[in-house]
């Protein structure tokens, strides 16, 4: 399923296991540049899709490459996690990927600073190619750190809302929300209480919940991460204190923390048929644009809406965009064949056929401009909500950090303290969080 390896947890989960290439490859960015690409010579390419349409997606992905460049061959080796690609990585040798994917893009910053796969702007510029004009703006950043641009996109995720048409007809709601303000006015209507319990619940609002993190709230604020000395801004952009008290505010309104956490506990999973938006037990979802499919392959009894997320009531101008985040590609450094490999990799994730024919494969956003406007796209009429949440310069995404996601989980775990009820004081709260963030950081470098 591709939306699934990147779950958030498993995404911050995941980038924690890059920290052991915080040795490993430095300085060998420059390394096997002299290789001539158009050369006979084979690549090793790993990445971790599994499920078989999407390994099917692949082998024709990497067959449209060697059909256009029949002299490079490649070895493709899938289902592989974050924690093998950097072993092999670090290892280097012959049956380790000159080219890899991964889907953690939290893991950028740390597969830059410590060198694991080299800088490609020599490339993109020896290439003729503006990554700036050619990758949407929020995927153009979560692909370098500090200049280095490691890595480059290859397809992508938006986030926007799922709505249960049927249940809004039902409460009178005439259109999707646009503000957060209207949003909680919307979760309350749609709620229906039962008991102690709920017969439909609104929104579910925790951070435990299906999607509904820190750092996807936070993208409808555009807050600012660090500041331009690189400290944690958490506790200094008000972007992050208003997106605090509007969760706590909308968990308040639908019942209360224990209440809601209770409710949740005793429904599906993110990832089977029995999903609360499928079945109708919640009404409104923040998810990403896999969800789509995922809930119509379960023939659910009513009609699903998309449209996105809404935004703060002072940044109502900016209603349309999203939380973004995706699949990146890269070079390794211990290759010796890196000319070629970043020929594979610029057909992959420029080539505007292969990146429309892989989205419609996969069922992702294209990640480059062209595509996103390809009359090529095969897809539901509602998927047009995440190509223009793609697309829009507005969106935004979690920038790339030396220590991978790590001030995110950091982020994340004073969420769970403050809508709990065990933290109280937000100011005191999030400055403390900035504090532990610029302290891991720090002893990451």
């Amino acid at each position: 399923m591709p939306g699934m390896p990147r779950k958030a947890a498993l995404a911050l989960a995941a980038s924690a296991s890059i920290a052991l290439l915080a040795t490993a490859c430095t300085g060998q960015a420059d390394s096997g540049t002299s290789d001539d690409a158009s050369k006979e010579t084979t690549l090793n390419f790993w990445h971790a899709w599994s499920a078989p349409a999407e390994v099917k997606a692949v082998k024709d992905l990497i067959a449209g490459f060697e059909k256009t460049h029949p002299h490079i061959q490649v070895n493709v080796v899938g289902n592989m996690t974050d924690d093998k690609i950097n072993q092999a990585l670090r290892a280097g040798g012959g049956k380790a990927p000159d080219v890899i994917s991964s889907f953690t893009t939290n893991s950028v910053g740390k597969f830059c600073s410590s060198g694991a796969l080299v800088d490609l702007n020599p490339f993109f510029e020896k290439s003729g190619i503006d990554p700036e004009k050619t990758f949407p703006k929020a995927m153009n950043e979560y692909t370098q750190f500090e200049g280095n641009r490691c890595a480059v996109p290859l397809l992508g995720d938006a986030y926007g809302l799922y709505y249960n048409k049927t249940a809004f007809e039902k409460a009178g709601i005439t259109s999707p929300p646009k503000t957060w303000s209207e949003f909680e006015k919307v979760a309350e209507k749609l709620t229906i209480p039962q008991g102690n319990t709920y017969k439909q619940l609104g929104f579910m609002p925790n951070y435990h919940g299906w999607e509904t993190t820190t750092e996807h709230y936070l993208g409808q604020f555009s807050p600012t991460y660090f500041d331009q000395d690189g400290k944690s801004n958490v506790g200094k952009d008000p972007a992050f204190a208003k997106a605090f008290t509007m969760q706590k505010k909308l968990v308040d309104a639908l019942g209360g923390y224990r209440k809601l956490e209770t409710y949740r506990s005793k429904l599906g999973d993110e990832w089977g048929p029995k999903h609360p938006f499928h079945t109708g037990q919640v009404a409104m979802q923040l998810d990403g644009e896999w969800r789509l499919g995922m809930a119509l392959d379960t023939e659910p009894e009513f009609e699903i809406g998309v449209a996105p997320l809404p935004v703060p009531d002072d940044q109502a101008d900016q209603y349309g965009k999203g939380y973004i985040t995706g699949t990146i590609a890269g070079v390794a450094a211990t290759s010796t064949k890196q000319n070629a490999a970043w020929e594979l990799v610029k057909y992959m994730t420029t080539d505007t056929d292969a990146v429309v024919n892989f989205s419609n494969a996969i069922h992702n956003v294209p990640s480059t401009l062209a595509a996103l406007k390809s009359p090529n796209l095969k897809y539901d009429p509602r998927f047009k909500t995440f190509l223009e949440i793609a697309a829009n310069p507005d969106s935004t995404t979690a920038p790339a950090s030396v220590n991978g996601g790590g001030y995110l989980s950091t982020i994340q775990e004073f969420g769970y303290a403050y809508e709990s009820g065990k933290a109280t004081d937000l100011k005191a709260g999030l400055k403390k969080t900035a504090e532990q963030i610029d302290t891991d950081i720090a002893q990451a470098k």
